[in-house]
């Protein structure tokens, strides 16, 4: 079972025990009256959400039994995830998983590093690469392509980026 995080609960809404979300990118869409989430990675402690709408360009929702804010408190600071398979990507759209531990190569085949993760900044999200934690922006001008079978990103950096 491969899970994935859709939306932190940030906080509690109102009195009647309703939770503020913040959704990742792949979290957009993924919340829904009726569904059930896992509160950890593993999947072992399930929840059902019983209504989801908006306020103020965020999220809320309310969990099954979760009726008092006291209630609800509990849960601000957790996660709530799904079945990698749930989560709709558009094109040339990835999950932070997908491209942690591709390799990452210039035009000319040379490897320059290990993706180890992606940080999400304001201005851009960037690929952490090597020991160094270098950060190469994820954008189209630098990344020519990304290809999950065959692990590895084709970039065109400017000299110095990764020094």
């Amino acid at each position: 079972m491969s899970l994935i995080p859709i939306a932190r609960l940030v906080g509690v809404f109102g009195l009647n025990g309703e939770l503020k979300c913040a959704t990742t990118s792949a979290g957009a869409g993924a919340l829904g009256a009726g569904r059930e989430y896992a509160l950890d990675a593993e999947g072992r402690r399930l929840i059902r959400c019983t209504s989801v709408r908006r306020h103020q360009n965020r999220d809320l929702i309310s969990l099954e039994g979760v009726t008092t804010a006291e209630a609800a408190r509990e849960f601000v600071g957790g996660e709530l995830f799904v079945e990698r398979g749930e989560v709709a990507l558009g094109p040339d759209e990835y999950l932070d998983a997908d491209l942690t531990g591709l390799r990452l190569l210039d035009v000319r085949g040379h490897e320059l590093g290990i993706v180890a993760g992606v940080e999400h900044l304001p201005a851009q999200d960037c690929l952490v690469v090597g020991p160094k934690r270098n950060l190469v922006p994820l954008v189209s001008a630098f990344i020519k392509s990304i290809d999950l079978e065959k692990g590895e990103i084709v970039v065109e950096l400017p000299a110095g980026l990764l020094e």
